[in-house]
């Protein structure tokens, strides 16, 4: 006990003050209400998912809360989303620490993507979700996957190029049924 006091006595104003900030953050993140389910990601998930959105085009989005490029690029995400692009819309919080699910809830609904389809990491072998997705994936985020209504998979590591994406949204939108 005397080695951690004194331990937290060599703290530098600059740390504590850190350490405060982040308290205060992770006291105050509150999860939007009317935010979408946050649905675990265990074995069987990505199986799962794609399933549910089988014949239909889907871009599934890999972010975390841990991660500062996706932080950064997540409004726009949001922005993409709520503009209803003819394309499913799913973000996976994929953080390599373990996150509680308000601070992840509350990071959507900060960044405009809490209404889309939400899932979070919730198993330890993070290695055999990340296989699940792609074996060549090895864990870097942001990880985008895009998936045309015929099931052809292309993916993309790092911040996405908007522009690609949209295009891409554009060629692959579903189209409604002609009227008459």
């Amino acid at each position: 006990m005397k080695r951690a006091a004194g331990y937290v006595r060599r703290l530098r104003p600059g740390h504590v003050l850190g350490a405060c900030a982040v308290a205060v953050f992770l006291l105050v993140a509150s999860p939007s209400p009317q935010g979408a389910e946050l649905r675990p990601f265990v074995r069987g998930s990505w199986k799962q998912l794609r399933a549910a959105h089988s014949g239909r085009p889907v871009v599934v989005h890999f972010w975390g809360v841990t991660c500062a490029p996706c932080m950064g690029e997540l409004p726009k995400w949001g922005q993409l989303e709520q503009s209803k692009p003819g394309v499913d819309i799913v973000f996976v919080a994929a953080d390599p620490i373990p996150i509680e699910p308000p601070n992840i809830e509350a990071a959507a609904a900060r960044t405009g993507i809490g209404h889309a389809e939400q899932w979070m990491f919730a198993d330890s072998f993070l290695e055999r979700l990340r296989f699940e997705v792609s074996p060549q994936w090895g864990g870097e985020l942001p990880y985008t996957v895009m998936i045309d209504a015929a099931g052809t998979v292309q993916s993309t590591s790092g911040v996405m190029d908007l522009q690609v994406l949209r295009t891409w949204t554009t060629r692959h939108a579903r189209r409604s049924p002609p009227q008459g």
